[in-house]
């Protein structure tokens, strides 16, 4: 009899353990799991997080929002913490992707700019997501190359610029700049309006340029070959040597404004880690752990302005011209009257 329970006993406390065990591994395992595009977080700042909390954070990366829905729709798990950009956001969000914020073990709310929070109708509580960073396309000028312009998105009508210019490869940046430029909104699904902006890219502004470029514009400019471009900073910058760039380019953001990103944080559905993911993005927005993001790349500062007393480099370009800025929203099924124009626009 002592025997028989003694077995029962064994078997009950093994059975425990065995049940015991995925949570010992995948919740307190002492592992962040981020899914993060390619360098957006600063290794200086992941290792002061590990430093502080005792853990250590594994970054998997991705190029584009579709790639990273596209994996987790198809059951990828183990990730406590994606970064996609608000369209993307507002899709998960309604999906039931993501996990609710924990506003107990998120302090820092305090330091996110009014301004910005303005623009997340998707989520203007912050309940399933916190931003990280806001950021636009705008056009960079080799100065060096073309000594008077208007900085316009109507410099693409330049035609003594022909063969010197690139916009890029993307239609809502494109059509939204566009649209922009004639005082309609970068959302509008307007049929009327959408023709309007692409007859304007069809006749003024293509017939001048190189090709739509996403990529390698960036080499492009260093090299001197093309003197107007459409893209984002960080690719313009990331190529020119930096003792040269102050005397090569001109970054800015036109006045009629444009389409805007805003990326932000968000903790997946079932995450591992759920409270230790809610650490991390209360330390992200701890002003000089964000400082040191916005120092690394030299982005503007828009989303924690706190973090400004605690910078050292100067921005790419003006905080101040983002304002103008709007947010490319979601447009559901809408989304195919851009594809429809934007497959005109590059192959006829």
């Amino acid at each position: 009899m002592k025997r028989t329970i003694l077995l029962m006993i064994g078997v009950a406390i093994f059975t425990a353990v065995m049940l015991s065990l995925p949570s010992l591994f995948q919740k307190d395992d002492g592992i962040l799991y981020l899914y993060n595009w390619t360098y957006y977080t600063p290794d200086e700042v992941l290792r002061q997080f590990e430093k502080e909390y005792n853990c250590t954070v594994k970054v998997d990366t991705y190029d584009s929002n579709e790639v990273m829905y596209a994996k987790l729709k198809a059951g990828a798990q183990g990730y406590d913490i994606a970064f996609p950009s608000q369209d993307f956001t507002s899709l998960m969000i309604n999906q039931g992707m993501v996990e609710q914020i924990d506003h107990d073990r998120f302090p820092n709310i305090k330091y996110i700019n009014p301004e910005c929070e303005k623009l997340m109708t998707f989520d203007p509580n912050m309940e399933y997501q916190v931003p990280y960073y806001f950021g636009m396309a705008g056009i960079a000028v080799n100065k060096q190359k073309v000594t008077d312009y208007e900085k316009s998105w109507n410099i693409f009508a330049r035609k003594d610029l022909k063969g010197h210019m690139t916009m890029m490869d993307d239609m809502r940046e494109v059509i939204g700049d566009a649209l922009a430029y004639q005082g309609e909104s970068v959302n509008t699904t307007d049929v009327a309006k959408l023709k309007k902006a692409a007859d304007l890219i069809n006749t003024e502004w293509k017939p001048n340029l190189v090709k739509f470029d996403a990529e390698g514009f960036g080499k492009s400019f260093a090299a001197g070959d093309f003197w107007v471009c459409q893209g984002y900073a960080e690719v313009v910058f990331g190529e020119v040597p930096e003792d040269k760039q102050d005397e090569m380019i001109d970054f800015f953001i036109p006045p009629e404004g444009g389409p805007a990103t805003l990326d932000c944080m968000v903790i997946l559905k079932d995450a591992p880690h759920y409270d230790l993911a809610n650490e991390f993005i209360n330390f992200i927005h701890r002003p000089e752990n964000y400082a040191i993001f916005i120092d690394t790349f030299r982005y503007p500062c828009v989303v924690n302005l706190e973090a400004l007393q605690y910078t050292k480099e100067p921005s790419m370009y003006p905080a101040e011209q983002a304002y103008n800025c709007t947010l490319k929203a979601d447009l559901g099924e809408n989304l195919d009257k851009y594809h429809e124009l934007w497959q005109e626009i590059r192959f006829n």
